[in-house]
């Protein structure tokens, strides 16, 4: 027998030599396409990769959509399969197939069809373990899930009820060897080797190669071992083939005969091309595939069940899989499946095989079979052929609806949870994709429903469908009617489809009409049977296995030892769990997100020490030169130590000296003198010295002061000091005391500087106490201080220095020095608690006879009652002294002289009190409210129950002659106003809106954009992306991270308009400026910058939370989310956190950005921009590297496609055109013409006008000096006007550059460059001083400085009225708030010119001297006087030479604005423009808002801080 069947064999294969090798030389037919596509020539993607399934029957979801039926309206698919499918193994096949069948239909399951593979987004369908469950859940925890997610479906499905979610199959309907060749061109190319038609080979050429890190293949992870990477994979056309060890050996088998075929044709035709062999192999592989799977295979399956014959092809028929067959039908397969299978050789050896723990089993156990990467069975080529034949000679499970335990309880299962329950999840994958019930489907196939449980099978599933039988599911129904082969449901259903693929098929290997094979090659190809292809590409001979390999029959060659059961195999590994996201991943992420966000600490620490070092490097700029004029001392010095000022205060290094005078002097180690101790007033000093810690420390008790604690440098120069003490004090006749005790004790025993000003404090406060009649409850600390510290301070005296502290002057003033020795009338050179008290009271209640009396009496040293005129002059001189020396000592002089011939003192040689009272006849009244201002006395004087200190101020304007000018009172009737606080805030916020319309639109506009394209994204993904899978993921953080970018990608590019200061001066002269503020574009800037910060910081955020979420997701949701960076290969495990931030394009840029940023947004803060300009500077030209990062970081697409260039565009654009504009000039040389260095530190320029360089007044510029570098510019007002030839600016030297540029002007470095330094010039740039033509009455405020800009609007204005220039502004006040008039000459300079030129009267000029005490501070009342009685005789001010008014003290803006509106009750709106210190701009803003609360004039705000 077994001669007739290898003779039969032989015949075979020599007629198919003879036939399907004799084959034309060239490819002639139409080659098939890979994915199916245009098999159909009408219906081009029918049967194609990723078409629709196609439905039997009516879908059945829950809505009638895509939501499946779930608990409660359907059982628990766990306790379906534990009532349907649980059951003993080893009961053989009623038809003794063999297990090499079962195998065979799963390769055949492979070759058609693919829904598996999780769809996108991913939507879970997680199974519910019942509690208790033996294998899931033996601890009773009641919330273990078993994995499921739904499949992947057509996206234009899911619409509505008449279109359901429809189900795609990811692979061809067609049998056309997608399983062998893949489903793609690029996948069949990937297994080809190009070489002789042959498929790529292993290092065994009857083996696949491997696959390598990256692979098409299927990698799931192996439940037994955990291993999920694609190594160690066979390389195959199904990408599921290296699902267990026995489809692998399927595929093996027809990778074998795919290049048994082609070497076969080598040999025949040695001139073909490796493309003619591959396509003819192909062909005549398919088409052997397709006549075992139909003719050989599928007869056996079906049992009695018969397919019809072929009619030939049927164009309109569709082959695609139903749902029904793919999700039920098919999967009655798996009751078929053995718990083990055998191997053997070809002598019926049954080998031992090796299990996992190293022990031997006698068949390789199912559940462990799983996705082996490195089976011990299965190392050599050898071995599958074992492993084949052993297959051949195993008989399968019997055909019912028991499953075994391999499949039905140790299915493998993601990582996560490693084993399943497969027919719990074909129970699920029904519902997925909506399958109806049992019942429909047999009225449906044309089969009578059932009507009773017990009509389908014994097995009762009554209970778990409450009893409703048509609520019965397809899969349970269908096993429980199949007994000993699929019941009829099952093969109808298997039969249509396998009808349908075969008829719809244009390629089909019987279609005579498609050219592929002869007749003759066609008998060849029925004969061919599944035992031909397995001993031509295995070691078995024909005789070592059965002609019919899909039965075993008894005769057959190789009976199996027995039927596999499971006690005799290896057990199943149990479940294993798996953390994504395990300790080290949690404390690697956590400690790289804190280094992230301390960044910006990490940039604030780096900015500190830039500014230390440009503050030290400044320092020692400023104190350049100083050691050379510094004075050494004379003799007696007695060497450097260090002076202890208090706990917690650094040791303060000075100098010792014991001048002639035997004083002792402290003296700061940079030279000035700290304090002088009179040695020869002390009869008896004591000092004591420290006997521990290196006897380093002295303390020297000073009576009526406050202590001097000294450390040396050692104990020798300590005693060397107290010898050079001892000497000057007993040389004096006095004793000196020296004890000896601890540093501690010592230095609780001084009386530190702190403790003597508290002293002082208590005696002031005494004083103000006993002169205001203050009640001990309202004395503030003074009812709490002790009974000791009380006596203490009554006891105090006060020495000059503590008492020339308190009036806010210098100990040698004139003033302090007459003050002091009238009040010492023991002459102790000391003010003792009375002798203070007396002064006092005549200050604060005397009358005005008293204080002139008192004044007086403080230059008559005599007591004689008469003053000479020296006497008087140093009177005066003492007053005039105070202004800080506002006078030159020569104009002093001129002044005093002026005043004793207008007074009529000139003939008199002695003046008498009562003429000098007669003096102050004029200013009575400010006489009685002078009082003596004392360094915190502010608080005390609100006890007072006299009369109010403060007198109402007017602003008076000089009257010239033939001239009439308006005065400007402030007394406003306040009647007028009289409105209800919420009338008031009504009209303030109708101002506010009125002042600030456009900032609100723009503002508005801005942000408003900002929030859309920001919500647009939120909605976007929180609600329509459904199909990208944010939703079941990460939706916060991909909330806040899409949002936020959207929201940055409007921001950062606008940002660039805000500094594009060439567009913006032009577009303040067009209609433009009446809808944009440009004036605030800076505040703007600010403003986006800091939002950006903010939305940065939540954009980090995001996406801190959305890499934890990535690295704890499996990898089939990342897939969805990231389609284009990731791939759903089964591997599971998801990237690392570290990943995404340190291997993407967007995790690396993402942190360059953040480090950027961190310094940018510190050095650009205010502090830093102040102390060091220029890192400010650089910091800021890292833009340019932000914008570009930024697109980098955003084309990467992750998520979606790039979008910020199109917002970067437009802007971009136009920063570029402002850009040119800028370069167009910045590089001409400006020479200077002329440098001035002027005092308070102030230099002027004075350089060439550029050709066709056209300004306006109160426009600004950018300059950078040749010789301080190119590359730091710094903007300046011009102070010129635009009618003069030259420009010129005025730049004060407040910080590094401004103090170098100084230093480069300086006459000494002139000398050795002999020519001025160039400088680069940018501008001029818009702003709102230069708005004030635009008003009839305008206000000007200028601190400090900040008195540039209206310098060239001064000068402006007058040259235009000279002119007869037609100007819409008829009146100017300009207030200018000084600490002294000295300190900013050159403003006197320019108003002297204004008062000149100023014919029409169009500027009033005050001026307010703030360096000076109160207005009515006695001390200040004789320079009012002398001011005064100046102003009235010569028209011009004492100090200043000017006509204009000067102040003593702040401005009252509230006042003076009241005013301005009864002297121009006809002007609507006023313009106010301020420019100096934060502090000045702010009180101005504050009184403009108050004004507009009103329902009058309207005062607009413009201002600038420095």
């Amino acid at each position: 027998k077994m001669r007739v069947l290898n003779l039969t064999t032989t015949l075979k294969v020599s007629i198919y030599k003879s036939t399907c090798l004799d084959a034309q030389s060239k490819v002639t037919w139409e080659v098939q396409r890979y994915d199916g596509w245009y098999n159909n020539l009408a219906y081009h993607s029918r049967g194609a990769v990723g078409s629709p399934l196609v439905r039997l029957l009516p879908a059945r979801y829950s809505d009638g959509v895509l939501q499946p039926l779930q608990e409660p309206q359907l059982p628990n698919p766990r306790k379906i399969s534990d009532v349907t499918a649980r059951g003993h193994s080893g009961l053989p096949s009623a038809h003794n197939q063999t297990v090499l069948s079962v195998f065979f239909g799963y390769h055949v399951m492979f070759e058609m069809l693919d829904s598996r593979p999780p769809g996108c987004p991913p939507e879970f369908m997680y199974i519910p373990v019942p509690e208790g469950d033996p294998v899931f859940d033996p601890h009773r925890a009641g919330r273990v899930l078993l994995p499921f997610q739904r499949g992947p479906w057509d996206k234009h499905s899911s619409q509505s009820p008449n279109n359901p979610r429809t189900q795609v199959n990811l692979v061809t309907a067609w049998l056309d060897g997608s399983s062998i060749y893949g489903p793609s061109s690029s996948w069949s190319d990937a297994l080809r080797s190009f070489s002789g038609g042959l498929l790529s080979s292993g290092e065994q050429l009857d083996m696949p190669k491997r696959s390598g890190s990256t692979s098409l293949m299927w990698s799931a992870a192996d439940p037994s071992t955990g291993q999920h990477e694609p190594e160690g994979l066979y390389e195959l056309g199904n990408a599921w083939g290296n699902e267990n060890v026995f489809t692998m050996a399927e595929g093996i088998v027809w990778f074998r005969y795919h290049n048994y075929i082609a070497s076969q044709l080598s040999e025949k035709h040695s001139s073909w091309s490796d493309e003619d062999l591959f396509q003819n192999a192909r062909k005549t592989v398919v088409a052997t595939f397709q006549n075992i799977a139909f003719y050989e295979w599928l007869p056996g399956f079906l049992g009695e069940k018969t397919m019809p014959p072929y009619q030939g092809y049927q164009k309109f028929v569709d082959p695609g899989i139903s749902p029904e067959f793919q999700a039920a039908a098919i999967r009655f397969a798996t009751t078929m499946a053995p718990p083990g299978v055998y191997m053997r050789n070809r002598t019926c050896h049954f080998q031992k095989v090796v299990n996992i723990d190293g022990s031997t089993s006698s068949a390789i156990r199912m559940c462990n079979s799983f996705w082996n990467r490195q089976n011990p069975n299965l190392k050599s080529g050898q071995d599958i052929d074992h492993l084949i034949m052993g297959m051949a000679s195993q008989i399968a499970e019997r055909e019912d609806n028991m499953v075994v335990e391999d499949l039905r309880d140790y299915m493998y299962g993601p990582l996560r949870f490693s084993r399943s329950d497969l027919v719990a999840l074909t129970v699920q994958r029904g519902r997925d994709f909506g399958l109806p019930s049992y019942n429909q489907v047999r009225e449906g196939l044309g089969l009578a429903p059932v009507g009773r449980w017990g009509d389908i099978n014994p097995q009762d599933l009554s209970d778990l469908y409450d009893g409703d039988i048509s609520k019965l599911e397809l899969f349970p129904g269908g096993l429980l009617e199949s007994v000993d082969g699929p019941g009829q449901v099952f093969s109808s259903i298997i039969l249509d489809q396998l009808n349908r693929i075969r008829n719809g098929d244009r390629f089909w290997f019987e279609n005579t009409q498609n050219g592929l094979f002869t007749a003759e090659e066609l008998q060849v190809l029925r004969d061919t049977t599944f035992h031909d292809v397995i001993t031509a590409v295995t070691s078995a001979e024909a005789e070592d296995i059965q002609r019919k390999v899909f039965f075993w029959r008894d005769g057959d060659p190789c009976p199996q030892p027995s039927q596999v059961t499971t006690s005799e195999l290896h057990p199943c590994t149990n479940a294993t769990k798996l953390n994504y996201f395990d300790d080290g991943s949690k404390a690697g992420f956590g400690i790289s997100v804190i280094c992230l966000f301390l960044f910006p600490v990490v940039s604030f620490l780096m900015a500190l020490v830039v500014a230390h070092f440009r503050k030290s490097k400044f320092k020692k700029f400023q104190k350049r030169g100083a050691d050379d004029t510094k004075e050494e001392p004379a003799a007696g010095i007695t060497g450097v130590s260090c002076e202890w000022q208090g706990p917690k205060k650094p040791l303060f290094p000075v100098s010792l000296l014991i001048d002639d005078r035997r004083k002792l002097q402290v003296f700061d180690q940079s030279g000035p003198a700290l304090r002088s101790l009179s040695l020869g007033s002390q009869t008896h000093l004591d000092v004591l010295l420290s006997s521990n810690n290196y006897r380093r420390a002295l303390l020297m008790k000073v009576p009526k002061e406050y202590d001097l604690v000294l450390y040396f440098e050692d104990e020798g120069q300590r005693g060397e000091f107290v010898r050079y003490l001892r000497s000057e004090v007993t040389d004096g006749g006095q004793e000196l005391a020296v004890r000896d005790m601890t540093e501690k004790e010592l230095l609780r025993e001084a009386v530190t500087r702190d403790q003597r000003a508290q002293i002082v404090e208590n005696f002031i406060r005494s004083a103000f106490a006993k002169v205001l009649e203050i009640e001990n409850c309202d004395a503030r600390d003074m009812s709490g201080a002790s009974y000791r510290k009380t006596r203490e301070a009554l006891e105090t005296e006060l020495t000059r220095t503590e008492f020339a502290d308190a009036l806010g002057l210098k100990p040698d003033s004139l003033f302090v020095d007459a003050m002091f020795t009238l009040a010492d009338k023991d002459g102790n050179g000391y003010l003792s608690f009375q002798e203070f008290l007396d002064v006092i009271v005549i200050f604060m209640k005397g009358s005005p006879e008293e204080k002139s009396k008192l004044m007086f009496s403080m230059h008559d040293i005599d007591g004689d009652g008469f003053l000479s005129k020296e006497d008087f002059s140093r009177l005066l001189r003492s007053f005039i002294e105070i202004s800080s020396s506002l006078l030159s000592k020569s104009q002093a002089e001129e002044a005093i002289k002026d005043m004793l011939k207008a007074a009529g003192f000139n003939d008199k040689e002695q003046i008498t009190w009562e003429d000098f009272h007669f003096l102050l006849r004029d200013h009575e009244k400010e006489l009685t409210f002078a009082q003596l201002n004392i360094k915190g006395d502010k608080g005390w004087r609100s006890f007072s129950q006299s009369k109010p200190l403060q007198m109402t101020s007017s602003f008076l304007l000089p009257c010239r002659p033939g001239l009439q000018s308006p005065k400007v009172y402030v007394k406003p009737k306040k009647e007028r106003y009289n409105r209800s606080p919420i009338q008031q805030k009504i009209q303030q916020f109708k101002r506010f809106v009125e002042n600030y319309r456009r900032h609100i639109v723009c503002f508005t506009i801005v942000y408003g954009i900002t929030a859309g394209v920001a919500l647009e994204r939120c909605y976007y993904y929180g609600l329509q992306a459904y199909s990208t899978g944010m939703p079941e993921t990460s939706v916060v953080g991909i909330l806040a991270s899409r949002g936020s970018a959207a929201a940055i990608s409007f921001l950062y590019p606008y940002m660039l308009l805000t500094v594009c200061r060439n567009l913006i001066t032009l577009g303040r002269e067009t209609f433009l400026n009446q809808y944009i503020p440009f004036d605030a574009a800076i505040d703007f800037h600010r403003f986006m910058a800091m939002s950006a910060l903010l939305l940065t910081v939540v954009h980090s955020l995001g996406h801190v939370v959305n890499v934890y979420v990535f690295s704890v997701s499996d990898l089939s949701i990342l897939a969805c989310l990231f389609p284009k960076v990731l791939v759903n290969n089964g591997s599971e495990m998801p990237m690392k956190w570290s990943w995404w931030f340190f291997q993407t394009v967007p995790g690396l840029t993402g942190i360059l950005l953040l480090f950027i940023f961190a310094f940018m947004y510190v050095f650009a803060t205010h502090y830093f921009r102040r102390i060091s300009f220029r890192g400010f500077w650089l910091t800021h030209y890292l833009y340019v590297v932000v914008y570009i990062l930024v697109i980098i970081h955003g084309s990467f697409a992750l998520l979606q496609e790039p979008r910020f260039y199109i917002y970067l565009i437009p802007p971009g654009l136009l920063f570029l055109l402002d850009k040119l504009i800028s370069l167009n000039r910045k590089k001409v040389e400006i020479p200077v013409v002329n440098a001035t260095l002027l005092p308070s530190e102030v230099t002027h320029l004075e350089f060439k006008r550029p050709q066709g360089f056209v300004y306006r007044s109160g426009q600004w510029v950018r300059v950078a000096c040749l010789a301080l570098g190119t590359d730091e510019y710094h903007p300046f007002t011009l102070t010129s006007a635009p009618h003069e030839e030259t420009l010129s600016l005025h730049i004060r030297a407040v910080g590094p550059w401004t103090s170098h540029l100084r230093e480069a002007y300086a006459p000494n470095n002139l000398e050795q460059l002999r020519t001025y330094p160039k400088l680069y010039l940018d501008g001029p740039f818009g702003e709102g001083h230069q708005d004030w033509t635009d008003f009839e009455v305008a206000v000007l405020v200028g601190g400090g400085i900040g008195v540039t800009p209206f310098a060239s609007i001064l000068k402006d204005l007058v040259f235009k009225s000279s002119v007869k220039f037609k100007i819409q502004c008829k009146k100017v006040y300009f207030i200018w708030v000084t600490r002294t008039q000295r300190q900013f000459e050159w403003v006197s300079d320019i108003i002297r010119e204004v008062e000149e030129q100023d014919s029409l009267d169009l500027v009033s000029v005050h001026i307010y001297i703030t360096q000076l005490a109160e207005k009515f501070d006695l001390r200040t009342t004789m320079l009012y006087v002398c001011e005064r009685h100046f102003q009235k005789e010569w028209n011009r001010s004492l100090f200043t030479g000017l006509r204009s008014v000067t102040h003593f003290g702040r401005p009252p803006f509230l006042s003076f604005f009241s005013s301005l509106q009864e002297v121009h009750p006809e002007v609507g709106k006023i313009g106010v423009f301020s420019c100096g210190p934060p502090g000045l701009t702010k009180n101005v803003e504050k009184a403009c808002q108050q004004m507009n609360k009103r329902d009058q004039t309207h005062f607009i705000h413009h201002y600038e801080n420095f």
